[in-house]
């Protein structure tokens, strides 16, 4: 959208939750000017400690800001914050970059890119995976639909967050989440099953894991969210409520298309059902609490 970009010195990061707030510390710590804006103010407080200015409205965020990072909860919260009058498309500056790294749904991704478009903005949706680890650590698998020469120009932005992959045009990025988050979902649902398989027949599900790590069975998830489930820590990485909003966003989008994908949407039952029962701010690796709940009831043929 803009001729060539000047170089990026300020960075805006809207969102500043369990991922949005380790990205803005490692953004700062890489040298950029970060300023951050989050709905719940003392969210954002901590990361002053790390170099992080914090602004008293999103507005004010992303003024001045080369690019503006977006890591908010849901699609829904992105178009109420970024889109319409007095939005942050609408306070930015001209030849900045909006980066939208929340999950959210294609059809959003596609409508922000060209909210963005008739501002004379550029626009990259690029959502990621690696969780809270992987936020902290700057390994996030990120995930970029949009220009391919804009995911070049923001190179060095992505370069202290993760390894960057451009997946196609605007919305590509979006649907690359969905698939990875239906890969994800099955599979804590698959771990969560075999580990109560082994706990019911009389094995030690940690010597269990320990047994299959280096195997075919093993994975990240396996990994580490077969250690959640070993140890019952379910301080929330990945909320098990945002777990369910993808699944149901990657189905209905499937279901626009005309498909059926029944292993999806057996799991994503199963993540209803924990939301259902008050456990949606627990980790995604709580499914296991449902499965064991399911089972005590005797929720299965007979």
């Amino acid at each position: 959208m803009t001729d060539m970009r000047a170089t990026i010195r300020t960075i805006a990061v809207i969102g500043t939750g369990i991922m949005g707030g380790p990205m803005a510390g490692r953004l700062a710590e890489a040298g950029y000017a970060v300023t951050a804006w989050n709905r719940t103010p003392d969210k954002a407080h901590g990361l002053k400690a790390r170099g992080v200015d914090q602004a008293a409205t999103a507005q004010d965020a992303v003024r001045h800001a080369d690019v503006v990072l977006c890591m908010l909860s849901s699609g829904p919260v992105c178009e109420a914050v970024l889109d319409g009058d007095g939005g942050v498309i609408a306070a930015m500056r001209p030849g900045a970059v909006l980066l939208v790294m929340s999950s959210i749904p294609v059809e959003t991704a596609v409508a922000l890119s060209q909210a963005a478009a008739r501002r004379g903005l550029d626009c990259l949706d690029a959502p990621v995976s690696g969780g809270e680890k992987g936020a902290k650590d700057g390994t996030l698998a990120i995930m970029a639909g949009g220009p391919a020469d804009v995911v070049g120009h923001l190179a060095p932005v992505f370069a202290p967050l993760g390894r960057v992959t451009h997946v196609g045009p605007a919305g590509s990025g979006a649907l690359t989440k969905l698939a990875n988050q239906l890969i994800v979902a099955s599979t804590i649902c698959a771990v969560a099953e075999a580990l109560t398989l082994a706990e019911r027949g009389g094995a030690d599900p940690a010597k269990v894991r320990e047994a299959l790590l280096g195997g075919f069975a093993d994975s990240t998830v396996f990994k580490q969210h077969g250690l959640r489930m070993v140890e019952r820590n379910f301080k929330p990485g990945g909320p098990a409520k945002y777990q369910v909003k993808d699944t149901s966003t990657a189905l209905g989008f499937a279901r626009h298309h005309g498909l059926r994908l029944p292993i999806s949407e057996e799991v994503d039952r199963l993540f209803q059902a924990m939301v259902d029962h008050g456990d949606g701010d627990l980790d995604h690796s709580a499914v296991i609490l449902e499965l064991q709940r399911m089972n005590a009831r005797g929720d299965h043929p007979a």
